[in-house]
């Protein structure tokens, strides 16, 4: 069976996945590590791509060209856009848009397709969806999963973590305002914002190859998200990849 590929951006998002995986290999490749072996009995090749869009498309493109991914998987954390979210709330993306990717104009900033402009190779396109048939799976799979409370410490209460399905922002920005916070939510109707999963999905629809991003809201992305990213971050990168863990077997 080919390996799914699972990306990370940070240490602390890859090291439950590490602990856990029966390594039969360790390849350094443009400065970054793959790690390949079997997590749960399941082929895989585990990567921390680090920040950004770039890392994450040279990431997947390695992971499919070089290491036979069928699947890539994001596992890790984000910001919350959705008020009605909390710290520790899980997000599965059915939808993937570069909020960043756009043009200026008269009015200011308008999002458009990445790779594409009105005046340019002109699209109606907005962003990148799921494999539909892939993400009724995972929401089967998942209908009856309750996670465990974030510990006190982490700013967890007695209420499980909820598992919600919806669109994920992406763009090379780390976002610590709640004024953006807000326009991103009204403008896009997004659940969450993190810095990698529709680069990942860009890469991967290149190559025809089905993906999926699953994140854990670390802060609220407002005014002190710089601050809550270090508190939760590894508390709650753990559901994430448990998440991970239990989707493997139907993937």
């Amino acid at each position: 069976m080919a390996a799914v590929g699972v990306l990370c951006a940070l240490a602390q998002e890859l090291a439950f996945l590490i602990d856990n995986l029966d390594s039969d290999g360790i390849h350094d490749v443009a400065g970054m590590r793959f790690h390949t072996g079997r997590l749960d009995g399941r082929p895989v090749v585990l990567a921390q791509a680090g920040m950004g869009k770039v890392n994450a498309a040279i990431a997947t493109t390695l992971l499919i060209e070089r290491f036979g991914a069928r699947l890539v998987v994001f596992s890790g954390i984000a910001g919350g856009l959705d008020p009605a979210l909390a710290i520790g709330d899980v997000v599965i993306a059915d939808h993937v848009v570069q909020h960043d990717a756009g043009h200026h104009g008269p009015d200011g900033f308008v999002a458009y397709q990445a790779g594409h402009l009105p005046f340019f190779n002109p699209t109606e396109q907005l962003g990148l969806a799921a494999d539909v048939g892939m993400i009724r799976t995972v929401r089967a799979e998942l209908a009856e999963l309750v996670l465990a409370p974030l510990s006190r410490a982490a700013g967890g209460s007695d209420l499980p973590p909820r598992l919600t399905v919806g669109r994920v922002l992406t763009g090379d920005q780390f976002v610590n305002s709640e004024v953006l916070r807000e326009r991103l939510f009204t403008q896009f109707g997004a659940l969450a914002v993190e810095m990698e999963g529709a680069a990942m999905a860009q890469a991967c629809s290149a190559f025809g190859v089905r993906w999926l991003v699953i994140r854990a809201l670390s802060d609220l992305a407002g005014h002190e998200s710089h601050f809550d990213i270090h508190v939760f971050a590894e508390e709650v990168a753990r559901s994430s990849a448990l998440i991970l863990r239990r989707l493997l077997p139907v993937l």
